[in-house]
Protein backbone atom coordinates (compact mmCIF):
# COMPACT_ATOMS: atom_id res chain seq x y z
CA UNK A 1 0.00 0.00 0.00
CA UNK A 2 0.91 3.34 -0.65
CA UNK A 3 2.51 6.05 2.11
CA UNK A 4 -0.55 8.44 3.00
CA UNK A 5 -0.11 11.27 5.14
CA UNK A 6 -2.96 12.89 6.80
CA UNK A 7 -2.34 16.70 7.85
CA UNK A 8 -1.96 17.61 11.30
CA UNK A 9 -3.56 21.07 12.21
CA UNK A 10 -1.86 22.55 15.10
CA UNK A 11 -4.09 23.43 18.70
CA UNK A 12 -4.26 26.81 18.89
CA UNK A 13 -5.30 26.58 22.72
CA UNK A 14 -7.59 29.64 24.45
CA UNK A 15 -6.60 32.66 24.07
CA UNK A 16 -4.67 33.60 28.04
CA UNK A 17 -6.85 36.91 30.03
CA UNK A 18 -7.14 37.65 32.78
CA UNK A 19 -10.66 39.26 31.98
CA UNK A 20 -12.19 36.29 30.30
CA UNK A 21 -14.18 35.84 33.14
CA UNK A 22 -15.70 39.20 34.03
CA UNK A 23 -18.82 38.96 35.09
CA UNK A 24 -21.60 41.54 35.49
CA UNK A 25 -22.91 42.03 39.22
CA UNK A 26 -26.56 43.71 40.06
CA UNK A 27 -26.67 45.51 42.96
CA UNK A 28 -29.25 44.65 45.78
CA UNK A 29 -32.73 46.55 45.86
CA UNK A 30 -31.93 47.96 49.09
CA UNK A 31 -28.54 49.82 47.51
CA UNK A 32 -30.24 50.72 44.20
CA UNK A 33 -31.93 54.51 44.10
CA UNK A 34 -35.65 53.92 43.85
CA UNK A 35 -38.59 56.45 43.30
CA UNK A 36 -36.69 58.29 41.05
CA UNK A 37 -38.66 59.94 38.71
CA UNK A 38 -36.24 59.40 35.49
CA UNK A 39 -36.85 61.93 32.28
CA UNK A 40 -39.12 60.60 29.22
CA UNK A 41 -36.96 62.81 26.72
CA UNK A 42 -36.14 60.40 24.12
CA UNK A 43 -32.88 62.14 23.63
CA UNK A 44 -29.75 59.61 22.60
CA UNK A 45 -27.96 60.43 25.40
CA UNK A 46 -26.54 58.93 29.03
CA UNK A 47 -29.07 61.00 30.91
CA UNK A 48 -27.12 60.19 34.14
CA UNK A 49 -23.30 61.22 35.60
CA UNK A 50 -21.29 59.85 38.90
CA UNK A 51 -18.15 60.21 40.90
CA UNK A 52 -17.17 59.18 44.29
CA UNK A 53 -19.71 62.15 45.93
CA UNK A 54 -22.98 62.04 43.79
CA UNK A 55 -25.04 60.81 41.20
CA UNK A 56 -26.75 63.00 39.16
CA UNK A 57 -29.55 61.83 37.29
CA UNK A 58 -31.90 63.69 34.86
CA UNK A 59 -35.89 63.76 35.51
CA UNK A 60 -39.11 64.32 34.51
CA UNK A 61 -40.99 67.76 35.67
CA UNK A 62 -43.54 69.46 34.42
CA UNK A 63 -41.72 73.08 32.93
CA UNK A 64 -38.02 73.28 32.30
CA UNK A 65 -35.63 71.15 32.95
CA UNK A 66 -34.49 70.01 36.43
CA UNK A 67 -31.82 67.02 37.64
CA UNK A 68 -31.41 65.43 41.02
CA UNK A 69 -27.90 65.09 43.16
CA UNK A 70 -28.01 62.37 45.23
CA UNK A 71 -25.12 61.39 47.56
CA UNK A 72 -23.46 58.17 46.47
CA UNK A 73 -24.22 56.50 50.04
CA UNK A 74 -27.80 57.80 50.17
CA UNK A 75 -29.03 54.60 48.29
CA UNK A 76 -33.18 53.26 49.01
CA UNK A 77 -36.28 54.36 48.60
CA UNK A 78 -36.04 58.53 48.14
CA UNK A 79 -38.35 60.77 48.96
CA UNK A 80 -41.24 62.15 46.64
CA UNK A 81 -40.17 66.29 47.17
CA UNK A 82 -36.28 65.64 47.30
CA UNK A 83 -34.66 69.17 46.14
CA UNK A 84 -33.58 69.46 42.73
CA UNK A 85 -31.20 71.40 40.62
CA UNK A 86 -33.53 73.66 38.68
CA UNK A 87 -33.00 76.68 36.74
CA UNK A 88 -32.71 75.47 32.70
CA UNK A 89 -36.20 76.83 30.95
CA UNK A 90 -36.00 73.61 28.50
CA UNK A 91 -35.46 69.84 29.49
CA UNK A 92 -31.58 68.64 30.23
CA UNK A 93 -29.91 67.27 27.87
CA UNK A 94 -26.91 65.89 29.22
CA UNK A 95 -24.89 65.81 32.61
CA UNK A 96 -21.01 65.92 32.87
CA UNK A 97 -19.26 65.95 36.27
CA UNK A 98 -16.06 68.22 36.32
CA UNK A 99 -12.81 65.15 36.46
CA UNK A 100 -11.16 67.68 39.28
CA UNK A 101 -13.91 68.74 41.18
CA UNK A 102 -16.41 66.73 42.67
CA UNK A 103 -18.43 68.60 43.65
CA UNK A 104 -19.06 70.97 39.94
CA UNK A 105 -21.14 69.46 37.28
CA UNK A 106 -22.26 70.87 33.87
CA UNK A 107 -25.51 70.86 32.89
CA UNK A 108 -26.96 71.50 28.80
CA UNK A 109 -30.06 72.08 27.81
CA UNK A 110 -32.73 72.67 25.11
CA UNK A 111 -32.66 76.42 25.96
CA UNK A 112 -29.25 76.76 24.30
CA UNK A 113 -27.44 77.30 27.20
CA UNK A 114 -24.70 75.28 29.25
CA UNK A 115 -25.09 75.83 33.07
CA UNK A 116 -22.16 74.88 35.69
CA UNK A 117 -23.30 74.35 39.22
CA UNK A 118 -21.35 73.56 42.69
CA UNK A 119 -23.10 70.82 44.95
CA UNK A 120 -21.65 71.48 48.36
CA UNK A 121 -20.68 68.01 50.11
CA UNK A 122 -23.29 67.64 52.43
CA UNK A 123 -25.81 67.41 49.27
CA UNK A 124 -28.58 69.83 48.30
CA UNK A 125 -31.42 71.10 51.62
CA UNK A 126 -33.44 72.30 49.03
CA UNK A 127 -33.98 73.33 45.33
CA UNK A 128 -30.88 75.14 43.42
CA UNK A 129 -31.57 77.69 41.35
CA UNK A 130 -28.16 79.42 41.17
CA UNK A 131 -25.90 78.47 39.15
CA UNK A 132 -22.13 79.38 38.93
CA UNK A 133 -21.31 80.30 35.20
CA UNK A 134 -24.33 80.12 32.36
CA UNK A 135 -22.32 79.76 28.61
CA UNK A 136 -24.69 81.11 26.29
CA UNK A 137 -23.30 80.75 22.25
CA UNK A 138 -25.39 78.27 20.73
CA UNK A 139 -28.28 79.50 18.83
CA UNK A 140 -29.88 75.88 19.28
CA UNK A 141 -29.92 73.03 21.65
CA UNK A 142 -27.27 71.88 23.26
CA UNK A 143 -26.70 68.09 23.23
CA UNK A 144 -23.74 67.04 24.66
CA UNK A 145 -21.15 68.37 27.24
CA UNK A 146 -17.51 66.74 27.54
CA UNK A 147 -14.64 67.73 29.88
CA UNK A 148 -11.25 67.89 28.89
CA UNK A 149 -9.33 65.11 30.46
CA UNK A 150 -6.04 66.96 31.10
CA UNK A 151 -6.61 70.86 31.41
CA UNK A 152 -8.55 72.36 33.94
CA UNK A 153 -11.26 74.62 32.91
CA UNK A 154 -12.01 73.50 29.51
CA UNK A 155 -15.58 72.12 28.65
CA UNK A 156 -16.29 71.03 25.10
CA UNK A 157 -20.45 71.57 24.22
CA UNK A 158 -22.15 70.10 21.16
CA UNK A 159 -25.32 71.94 19.77
CA UNK A 160 -27.91 71.41 17.00
CA UNK A 161 -27.03 74.45 15.21
CA UNK A 162 -23.81 72.05 14.00
CA UNK A 163 -21.17 73.68 16.34
CA UNK A 164 -18.71 72.32 18.89
CA UNK A 165 -17.75 75.22 21.01
CA UNK A 166 -14.43 75.03 23.31
CA UNK A 167 -15.08 76.91 27.14
CA UNK A 168 -12.89 78.64 29.26
CA UNK A 169 -14.80 78.15 32.22
CA UNK A 170 -12.66 80.45 34.38
CA UNK A 171 -13.29 83.03 32.24
CA UNK A 172 -16.88 82.22 31.13
CA UNK A 173 -16.15 82.86 27.30
CA UNK A 174 -15.64 80.42 24.19
CA UNK A 175 -12.27 80.31 23.23
CA UNK A 176 -12.90 78.68 19.91
CA UNK A 177 -15.34 77.27 17.71
CA UNK A 178 -15.26 73.89 15.30
CA UNK A 179 -16.66 74.48 12.45
CA UNK A 180 -16.22 71.65 10.33
CA UNK A 181 -19.91 69.58 10.35
CA UNK A 182 -22.70 70.04 8.04
CA UNK A 183 -24.90 68.03 9.72
CA UNK A 184 -26.09 67.17 13.60
CA UNK A 185 -23.10 65.76 15.55
CA UNK A 186 -23.85 62.72 17.13
CA UNK A 187 -20.87 61.85 19.67
CA UNK A 188 -17.53 63.55 20.88
CA UNK A 189 -14.31 61.79 22.67
CA UNK A 190 -10.98 62.95 23.76
CA UNK A 191 -7.78 60.78 23.35
CA UNK A 192 -6.09 60.07 26.62
CA UNK A 193 -3.93 63.95 26.71
CA UNK A 194 -6.81 65.57 25.36
CA UNK A 195 -4.75 66.55 22.20
CA UNK A 196 -6.98 64.85 19.70
CA UNK A 197 -11.21 64.37 19.26
CA UNK A 198 -12.78 62.21 17.62
CA UNK A 199 -16.62 63.01 16.19
CA UNK A 200 -19.52 61.34 14.70
CA UNK A 201 -21.88 63.08 12.51
CA UNK A 202 -25.88 62.93 10.85
CA UNK A 203 -23.55 62.63 7.43
CA UNK A 204 -22.42 59.11 8.17
CA UNK A 205 -18.48 60.83 8.82
CA UNK A 206 -15.90 59.99 11.51
CA UNK A 207 -13.30 62.71 12.14
CA UNK A 208 -10.29 63.30 13.74
CA UNK A 209 -10.18 67.05 14.45
CA UNK A 210 -7.71 69.43 16.06
CA UNK A 211 -9.91 70.81 19.25
CA UNK A 212 -7.72 74.20 19.58
CA UNK A 213 -7.84 75.03 16.08
CA UNK A 214 -10.71 72.86 14.60
CA UNK A 215 -8.56 71.52 11.76
CA UNK A 216 -9.90 68.11 10.32
CA UNK A 217 -7.04 65.75 10.45
CA UNK A 218 -8.49 63.05 9.16
CA UNK A 219 -12.16 61.71 8.03
CA UNK A 220 -13.70 58.69 6.60
CA UNK A 221 -17.64 57.13 6.20
CA UNK A 222 -18.03 55.57 8.72
CA UNK A 223 -21.51 53.36 9.50
CA UNK A 224 -23.69 53.54 6.29
CA UNK A 225 -26.83 53.03 8.25
CA UNK A 226 -29.21 56.75 8.78
CA UNK A 227 -29.41 55.95 13.05
CA UNK A 228 -27.05 57.51 15.50
CA UNK A 229 -23.59 56.48 15.75
CA UNK A 230 -21.20 56.57 18.43
CA UNK A 231 -17.72 57.22 19.13
CA UNK A 232 -15.09 56.90 21.99
CA UNK A 233 -11.11 57.14 22.14
CA UNK A 234 -9.55 54.10 22.97
CA UNK A 235 -6.75 56.25 25.32
CA UNK A 236 -3.47 56.21 23.62
CA UNK A 237 -3.25 53.44 21.16
CA UNK A 238 -3.84 55.80 18.70
CA UNK A 239 -7.16 54.23 17.53
CA UNK A 240 -11.12 55.03 18.33
CA UNK A 241 -13.71 52.55 18.39
CA UNK A 242 -17.29 52.96 17.18
CA UNK A 243 -20.66 51.58 16.98
CA UNK A 244 -23.72 52.89 14.41
CA UNK A 245 -25.70 50.93 11.87
CA UNK A 246 -25.15 49.29 8.37
CA UNK A 247 -27.06 50.25 5.45
CA UNK A 248 -29.36 47.22 6.56
CA UNK A 249 -30.54 48.04 9.90
CA UNK A 250 -27.48 45.79 11.60
CA UNK A 251 -26.07 46.74 14.69
CA UNK A 252 -22.44 46.91 14.61
CA UNK A 253 -19.24 47.93 16.13
CA UNK A 254 -15.88 49.28 14.00
CA UNK A 255 -12.24 50.17 15.42
CA UNK A 256 -10.02 52.66 13.61
CA UNK A 257 -7.00 54.08 13.30
CA UNK A 258 -6.58 57.53 13.92
CA UNK A 259 -4.39 58.00 11.13
CA UNK A 260 -6.25 56.03 8.16
CA UNK A 261 -10.10 56.02 8.36
CA UNK A 262 -10.56 55.08 4.42
CA UNK A 263 -11.35 52.13 6.24
CA UNK A 264 -11.91 50.29 9.93
CA UNK A 265 -8.73 47.82 11.17
CA UNK A 266 -12.21 45.75 12.10
CA UNK A 267 -16.00 45.69 11.85
CA UNK A 268 -18.37 43.19 12.78
CA UNK A 269 -22.57 43.24 13.07
CA UNK A 270 -23.98 42.34 16.20
CA UNK A 271 -27.83 42.04 15.56
CA UNK A 272 -30.78 43.37 14.19
CA UNK A 273 -31.92 45.40 17.15
CA UNK A 274 -33.18 49.30 16.88
CA UNK A 275 -31.67 50.50 19.86
CA UNK A 276 -28.81 53.04 19.82
CA UNK A 277 -25.34 51.54 21.12
CA UNK A 278 -23.25 53.37 23.66
CA UNK A 279 -19.74 52.78 23.49
CA UNK A 280 -17.56 52.45 27.13
CA UNK A 281 -14.01 52.52 27.24
CA UNK A 282 -11.79 51.81 30.28
CA UNK A 283 -8.49 52.51 29.77
CA UNK A 284 -6.86 50.68 32.54
CA UNK A 285 -8.29 47.09 31.78
CA UNK A 286 -8.48 47.85 28.22
CA UNK A 287 -11.73 46.77 27.74
CA UNK A 288 -14.87 47.94 25.84
CA UNK A 289 -18.24 47.93 26.65
CA UNK A 290 -21.77 48.39 24.54
CA UNK A 291 -24.81 49.08 26.41
CA UNK A 292 -27.61 49.97 23.59
CA UNK A 293 -30.67 51.99 24.53
CA UNK A 294 -33.38 49.96 25.55
CA UNK A 295 -31.73 46.88 25.77
CA UNK A 296 -30.91 44.65 28.92
CA UNK A 297 -27.82 43.66 27.93
CA UNK A 298 -24.08 45.37 27.81
CA UNK A 299 -21.47 43.35 26.15
CA UNK A 300 -17.66 43.68 26.53
CA UNK A 301 -14.43 43.51 24.60
CA UNK A 302 -10.59 42.98 25.33
CA UNK A 303 -9.03 45.43 23.58
CA UNK A 304 -5.34 44.51 21.85
CA UNK A 305 -2.79 46.32 20.68
CA UNK A 306 -2.59 43.46 17.09
CA UNK A 307 -4.85 42.10 14.54
CA UNK A 308 -8.32 41.48 15.27
CA UNK A 309 -7.39 44.22 17.93
CA UNK A 310 -10.35 43.53 19.52
CA UNK A 311 -11.88 39.77 21.45
CA UNK A 312 -15.35 39.27 22.43
CA UNK A 313 -15.49 38.35 26.24
CA UNK A 314 -19.06 37.94 27.04
CA UNK A 315 -22.52 39.91 28.52
CA UNK A 316 -24.21 40.88 31.33
CA UNK A 317 -28.29 40.08 30.60
CA UNK A 318 -31.28 41.76 32.34
CA UNK A 319 -34.87 41.59 32.02
CA UNK A 320 -35.37 44.94 32.11
CA UNK A 321 -34.37 47.88 29.76
CA UNK A 322 -32.33 50.44 30.31
CA UNK A 323 -32.80 53.91 29.65
CA UNK A 324 -29.33 55.10 30.10
CA UNK A 325 -26.49 54.34 31.77
CA UNK A 326 -23.83 56.51 33.75
CA UNK A 327 -20.25 55.54 34.78
CA UNK A 328 -17.83 55.60 37.98
CA UNK A 329 -14.41 56.99 37.22
CA UNK A 330 -11.50 54.08 38.04
CA UNK A 331 -11.03 56.04 41.37
CA UNK A 332 -14.52 55.28 42.87
CA UNK A 333 -14.64 51.40 42.58
CA UNK A 334 -14.04 49.05 45.09
CA UNK A 335 -10.72 47.21 44.63
CA UNK A 336 -11.17 45.05 47.09
CA UNK A 337 -14.44 43.30 45.51
CA UNK A 338 -11.88 43.08 42.37
CA UNK A 339 -14.15 45.66 40.62
CA UNK A 340 -13.25 46.95 37.72
CA UNK A 341 -16.35 48.92 36.52
CA UNK A 342 -19.26 49.94 37.69
CA UNK A 343 -22.37 51.15 35.50
CA UNK A 344 -25.92 53.54 37.25
CA UNK A 345 -28.32 52.03 35.12
CA UNK A 346 -31.24 54.11 34.64
CA UNK A 347 -34.90 51.68 34.11
CA UNK A 348 -36.68 52.29 31.11
CA UNK A 349 -39.79 50.14 32.77
CA UNK A 350 -39.59 51.38 36.73
CA UNK A 351 -38.49 54.38 38.52
CA UNK A 352 -35.12 52.76 39.84
CA UNK A 353 -31.20 53.54 39.23
CA UNK A 354 -29.25 50.40 39.52
CA UNK A 355 -25.22 50.34 40.28
CA UNK A 356 -24.05 47.18 38.44
CA UNK A 357 -20.50 46.33 39.39
CA UNK A 358 -18.46 44.13 36.36
CA UNK A 359 -15.99 42.53 38.31
CA UNK A 360 -13.20 40.08 37.89
CA UNK A 361 -13.64 36.63 40.31
CA UNK A 362 -10.48 36.11 42.54
CA UNK A 363 -10.31 34.23 45.42
CA UNK A 364 -7.71 36.31 47.23
CA UNK A 365 -9.30 39.31 48.69
CA UNK A 366 -5.97 41.21 48.60
CA UNK A 367 -4.89 43.97 46.45
CA UNK A 368 -4.62 43.11 42.77
CA UNK A 369 -1.82 44.93 40.74
CA UNK A 370 -1.98 43.44 37.79
CA UNK A 371 -5.77 44.62 37.81
CA UNK A 372 -5.21 47.99 38.53
CA UNK A 373 -2.13 49.84 37.55
CA UNK A 374 -2.19 53.72 38.35
CA UNK A 375 -5.07 55.48 37.22
CA UNK A 376 -5.87 58.98 36.55
CA UNK A 377 -6.13 61.72 39.42
CA UNK A 378 -8.28 63.86 40.21
CA UNK A 379 -5.83 66.52 39.50
CA UNK A 380 -5.33 68.78 36.28
CA UNK A 381 -2.04 68.41 34.36
CA UNK A 382 -2.47 71.40 32.84
CA UNK A 383 -4.03 75.07 33.42
CA UNK A 384 -6.47 75.77 30.82
CA UNK A 385 -4.41 78.35 29.48
CA UNK A 386 -1.46 76.52 29.02
CA UNK A 387 -3.42 73.75 27.03
CA UNK A 388 -4.56 76.50 24.63
CA UNK A 389 -1.18 77.77 24.16
CA UNK A 390 -0.28 74.34 22.37
CA UNK A 391 0.73 72.55 25.49
CA UNK A 392 0.10 68.57 26.22
CA UNK A 393 0.79 66.26 28.94
CA UNK A 394 -0.34 63.00 30.07
CA UNK A 395 -3.03 62.76 33.21
CA UNK A 396 -0.92 62.81 36.56
CA UNK A 397 -1.71 59.15 37.91
CA UNK A 398 -2.58 58.20 41.43
CA UNK A 399 -2.50 54.33 42.83
CA UNK A 400 -5.24 52.63 44.38
CA UNK A 401 -3.53 50.11 46.59
CA UNK A 402 -4.61 51.93 49.62
CA UNK A 403 -8.56 51.38 49.27
CA UNK A 404 -9.18 54.63 49.88
CA UNK A 405 -11.39 56.73 47.58
CA UNK A 406 -9.87 59.23 46.21
CA UNK A 407 -12.60 62.30 46.24
CA UNK A 408 -12.06 66.36 46.22
CA UNK A 409 -13.47 68.97 47.75
CA UNK A 410 -12.63 72.33 46.06
CA UNK A 411 -14.89 75.13 46.80
CA UNK A 412 -15.53 77.34 44.19
CA UNK A 413 -16.01 81.34 44.03
CA UNK A 414 -17.24 83.37 40.63
CA UNK A 415 -16.23 86.83 40.62
CA UNK A 416 -19.24 88.25 38.25
CA UNK A 417 -17.60 92.07 37.99
CA UNK A 418 -14.64 90.41 36.71
CA UNK A 419 -15.97 87.54 34.97
CA UNK A 420 -13.64 84.86 36.65
CA UNK A 421 -14.13 81.64 38.30
CA UNK A 422 -11.45 81.02 41.34
CA UNK A 423 -10.78 77.25 42.76
CA UNK A 424 -9.40 77.19 46.17
CA UNK A 425 -6.63 74.34 45.00
CA UNK A 426 -3.14 73.71 45.53
CA UNK A 427 -0.33 75.32 43.19
CA UNK A 428 0.43 72.09 40.41
CA UNK A 429 2.91 74.14 38.89
CA UNK A 430 5.50 74.61 41.91
CA UNK A 431 4.20 71.08 42.84
CA UNK A 432 5.74 69.93 39.56
CA UNK A 433 8.63 72.11 39.60
CA UNK A 434 9.84 70.81 43.15
CA UNK A 435 9.13 67.26 42.02
CA UNK A 436 11.31 67.70 38.89
CA UNK A 437 14.28 69.78 41.03
CA UNK A 438 17.57 67.18 41.85
CA UNK A 439 18.54 66.54 45.17
CA UNK A 440 21.76 67.75 45.95
CA UNK A 441 23.70 65.67 48.54
CA UNK A 442 26.01 67.39 51.11
CA UNK A 443 29.12 65.49 51.64
CA UNK A 444 30.81 68.30 53.48
CA UNK A 445 32.89 66.92 56.72
CA UNK A 446 30.74 67.59 60.09
CA UNK A 447 32.96 68.69 63.34
CA UNK A 448 31.38 67.61 66.90
CA UNK A 449 32.25 67.86 70.35
CA UNK A 450 33.31 64.73 71.64
CA UNK A 451 30.16 65.16 74.12
CA UNK A 452 27.85 65.53 71.78
CA UNK A 453 28.91 62.50 69.16
CA UNK A 454 28.90 60.27 72.23
CA UNK A 455 25.77 61.06 72.84
CA UNK A 456 25.27 61.23 69.38
CA UNK A 457 26.21 57.51 68.95
CA UNK A 458 24.15 56.68 71.76
CA UNK A 459 20.73 57.81 70.82
CA UNK A 460 21.36 57.25 67.25
CA UNK A 461 18.01 56.30 65.71
CA UNK A 462 15.67 57.32 68.84
CA UNK A 463 12.98 59.71 68.45
CA UNK A 464 14.05 62.16 70.75
CA UNK A 465 17.37 62.81 68.37
CA UNK A 466 15.45 62.85 65.64
CA UNK A 467 12.93 65.51 66.79
CA UNK A 468 16.01 67.52 68.66
CA UNK A 469 17.62 67.77 64.87
CA UNK A 470 14.68 69.03 63.73
CA UNK A 471 13.82 71.66 66.07
CA UNK A 472 17.20 72.51 67.30
CA UNK A 473 16.93 76.06 67.99
CA UNK A 474 13.43 75.07 69.77
CA UNK A 475 15.36 73.02 71.87
CA UNK A 476 17.57 75.21 72.95
CA UNK A 477 15.47 77.74 73.99
CA UNK A 478 13.45 75.05 75.92
CA UNK A 479 16.70 74.08 77.66
CA UNK A 480 17.12 76.71 79.54
CA UNK A 481 14.21 75.78 81.93
CA UNK A 482 14.57 73.58 84.91
CA UNK A 483 12.21 70.60 83.44
CA UNK A 484 12.56 67.23 83.10
CA UNK A 485 13.69 66.48 79.07
CA UNK A 486 10.65 64.40 78.39
CA UNK A 487 8.22 67.34 79.56
CA UNK A 488 10.70 69.68 77.18
CA UNK A 489 10.56 67.60 74.07
CA UNK A 490 6.22 67.25 75.17
CA UNK A 491 6.23 71.18 75.36
CA UNK A 492 8.26 71.12 72.02
CA UNK A 493 5.76 69.30 70.49
CA UNK A 494 2.57 70.94 71.72
CA UNK A 495 4.07 74.28 70.66
CA UNK A 496 4.24 73.59 66.94
CA UNK A 497 0.90 71.85 66.52
CA UNK A 498 -0.43 75.35 68.19
CA UNK A 499 1.58 77.45 65.57
CA UNK A 500 0.25 75.20 62.79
Amino acid sequence: MGDTTVPTMGFRGVRSSKFRHVFGSPTKRDRCYDNVKITKNAHDSKFCAANPKFVAIVTEVAGGGAFLVLPIDKTGRAEMNLPKVTGHRGPVLDLAWNPFNDNMIASCSDDCTIKLWYIPDEGLKQNLNEWLVDLQGHQRRVAYIEWHPTAENILLSAGFDFLIIVWNISKGEASSVIDCHPDIIYSMSFNRDGSLLATTCKDKILRIIDPRSGNVLQEGLCHGGSKASKVVYLGDTGRVFSSGFSRFSDRQWAVWSQDDLSKPLRMENIDSSSGVLFPYYDHDAKMAYLAGKGDGSIRYYEIVDESPWCHYLNQFLSGFPQRGLGVMPKRGVNVYQCEIFRFYKLHATKNTCEPISMIVPRKSEQFQEDLYPDTAAPTPSLTGEEWLAGKNRNPILISLKSGMIARTHKPVLYKSRDHQLITADRNNERKFVFISQETKADYREQHHDSDDCNEKNENYGSKFQRIRQAWGTMTTQATTNNAPSGVMLCDIVTDRKSVV
